[in-house]
């Protein structure tokens, strides 16, 4: 015939039945509920928080902290060469890419690198902005420099 969902049961033994506390001293498990006698284990809200070692200094502090927030990292971008190729300018530097807004005022260094299928067309002039190698040929390849 095959499965039928109403015919669909547990497994026997893998439903254990759901312990009933506070129902009485027969039970075992009566008046207290299994949380002992007084303490914030006892209470509702009881217990410790995460990470809580009973006064002892928390693991998470005894470990040394480590990284940091690089504050140049903050202040440099990249920028694409097919970018620079839009610019009606060769004379290329970090106030020309502001003044064309290419790049916020925040910025204060920036990087080309290179973009997919670009062909560099027109000899370019880069004055104090990083650039990788591959941008450094192509451009040396058009005819033009970088400072």
């Amino acid at each position: 015939m095959g499965l039928r969902l109403n015919e669909l049961s547990p497994a026997p033994g893998s439903k254990p039945a759901k312990v009933r506390l506070g129902r009485g001293i027969g039970s075992g498990i009566g008046k207290t509920s299994g949380r002992g006698i007084k303490g914030a284990g006892a209470r509702k809200s009881g217990g410790t928080r995460h990470g809580f070692e009973g006064g002892q200094m928390p693991l998470k502090i005894r470990l040394p902290k480590f990284g940091f927030y690089s504050r140049k990292a903050a202040v440099t971008t990249e920028v694409p060469l097919a970018a620079l190729l839009k610019l009606p300018v060769t004379n290329i530097d970090v106030l020309v890419l502001k003044e064309a807004d290419v790049i916020s005022d925040k910025f204060v260094n920036v990087k080309v690198v290179m973009s997919a299928h670009t062909q560099v067309d027109k000899a370019l002039t880069l004055s104090g902005l990083g650039v990788t190698k591959s941008v450094k040929a192509a451009i040396e390849a058009a005819g033009g420099t970088v400072n």
